[in-house]
């Protein structure tokens, strides 16, 4: 257990629950927004970032404290079912959750260090991702090197060069 009482490990194929409930937790992130999984995983343009965990070319990783209490992932999409922070079909695109009692406690932080040092050391050159502009969440991606590459009606998809 690491020293903010959670530790980092690779995600599994017996993952998939949770990546499915982080999914959920990322796209209902408001204070007072509630959704179902029916209501979210329902909508495939969603529910493609999880289905089939794992594929060829996932990477994740999982904070646990006790349980699990965040994840993140990349996934590469193809051009003809592109995802909301598709940039190129060789650019894998990040999904990251944290239960609400972690969040601000440097889970999603140390996750998203953990997986870009994990993509870079297997040649992932560069990241992508897509973001609400009222979300917190673009400090912290900023704040880790993503930069804006486009801008969308309130969101940003933003990138991350992890070569070079």
């Amino acid at each position: 257990m690491g020293d903010k009482g959670f530790r980092i490990r690779t995600t599994t194929a017996e993952d998939a629950g949770f990546l499915r409930e982080m999914l959920l937790a990322a796209a209902t992130w408001r204070p007072g927004e509630e959704a179902t999984g029916t209501d979210v995983l329902a909508d495939p343009a969603v529910a493609h970032y999880v289905d089939g965990w794992p594929r060829t070319g996932d990477r994740g990783v999982v904070a646990v404290a006790g349980e699990p209490v965040g994840a993140a992932w990349l996934r590469y999409l193809p051009a003809d079912d592109p995802g909301y922070g598709f940039v190129a079909a060789d650019v894998p695109e990040l999904s990251m959750g944290v239960t609400a009692a972690w969040r601000g406690r440097g889970v999603g932080r140390a996750l998203l260090r953990a997986l870009l040092e994990d993509a870079h050391a297997a040649g992932v050159a560069t990241v992508s991702l897509s973001v609400e502009r009222d979300n917190h969440a673009v400090h912290l991606y900023r704040g880790e090197g993503f930069t804006v590459v486009a801008k969308e009606p309130g969101a940003y998809t933003m990138i991350r060069t992890l070569t070079g």
